[in-house]
């Protein structure tokens, strides 16, 4: 982060159970030209540690004795909300608490090689370690606030039911889980011709995030697979590792293409795949996010003649994604994270 000419190191506070993990983290962050301010051995100790030290961001392991990641990131938020990156492991279980975590307030994730790993298999992580670490430094935490987001009235509900053109496509990033709890349990089903979800996160835990959003919804929502059927009444959410593509109207596929930009999936592949499929039918949503993914997309929705909406600054976690697509003038419209269901709905009982 610069402060005018000078330049100061973001401050991290390493919480993890093991010595030897705390360790190689904070290694891995020296290395890469943070200061690491101090250590936790468990969540129970986080909050005094972060209040003494005042730490930019915190790395916080998922599974630790006494209280987990995610009753850790609860309590830090309800006491001194600050940045948050959690290091999984990749597990069901891992995954599962890893998504909980980021739904209480977690900015973002890690995925940690497997337990007995030797220290050259953690080497490569450093680069992913440090760039998650300096978005989370200018992400926005707020003390935990209700899921819970208006729905949409009934009657709007139903004329949204009978829509059956409009394809829904939402991208997020960095905040993106909590965002999306808040929008897509809201959703009503069916909703259009479908609905489909690119979030940025670690290999192994979309099916995790897909199974949360699922359990708390009206629509459907799971993993796409390969060469899956879009249908009203389900949000596909695209697998990390691979890129969606709409190929048809009704049907998308699962690629293996090179990331772009380091991102696979990328929600400029699936964007500017629905534009060629459903034309002016498309109804892109971008939510908070770190970077640009998204903008190039919209370009292409906007061209074939359909809408876009962003969220407001004023709730992002990091207004990146949302921002390019705002100021490049593609956006239609903002909203706050929990005015969005309505206004998806809205759009897509409008038709327009």
């Amino acid at each position: 982060m610069e402060l005018g000419a000078r330049q100061r190191r973001v401050r991290v506070l390493v919480c993890d159970d093991s010595p030897l993990m705390r360790r190689i983290i904070a290694d891995l962050l020296a290395e890469a030209g943070f200061e690491v301010v101090g250590y936790a051995g468990n969540g129970a100790e986080l909050v005094e540690r972060v209040r003494a030290l005042r730490p930019d961001v915190v790395t916080l392991d998922v599974e630790m004795p006494r209280m987990d990641g995610i009753a850790a990131v609860r309590e830090l938020m309800a006491a001194r909300p600050t940045p948050v990156v959690m290091v999984s492991s990749l597990t069901a279980r891992g995954a599962d608490a890893t998504v909980r975590a980021l739904e209480a307030g977690a900015v973002d994730a890690i995925q940690k090689p497997a337990a007995g790993a030797s220290l050259r298999a953690w080497q490569p992580l450093r680069d992913e370690l440090a760039a998650k670490v300096r978005a989370a430094a200018v992400a926005r935490v707020r003390p935990p606030a209700p899921l819970g987001a208006a729905r949409p009235p009934g009657a709007l509900a139903e004329r949204a039911r009978a829509a059956t053109r409009r394809l829904v496509v939402i991208a997020s990033s960095t905040g993106g889980p909590r965002a999306l709890a808040q929008v897509v349990t809201r959703l009503p089903s069916p909703l259009g011709a479908g609905v489909l979800i690119v979030q940025h996160m670690p290999v192994g835990f979309t099916a995790s995030l897909a199974a949360r959003l699922d359990a708390g919804s009206a629509l459907s929502v799971r993993e796409a697979r390969r060469h899956d059927e879009i249908r009203p009444d389900t949000a596909l959410v695209a697998p990390a590792g691979a890129h969606l593509e709409v190929v048809a109207r009704g049907r998308v596929r699962l690629t293996d293409d090179p990331p772009i930009g380091a991102l696979r999936p990328r929600a400029d592949v699936t964007l500017a795949s629905a534009a060629r499929a459903y034309g002016a039918d498309v109804l892109a949503v971008v939510l908070t996010g770190m970077g640009n993914d998204g903008e190039a997309g919209i370009r292409e929705v906007k061209r074939s003649g359909g809408r876009a909406l962003a969220e407001d600054e004023s709730t992002c976690v990091v207004y990146g994604m949302p921002r390019a697509v705002v100021e490049a003038g593609l956006a239609d419209a903002s909203f706050p994270v929990d005015a969005m269901a309505i206004a998806i709905v809205e759009a897509v009982a409008r038709g327009r």
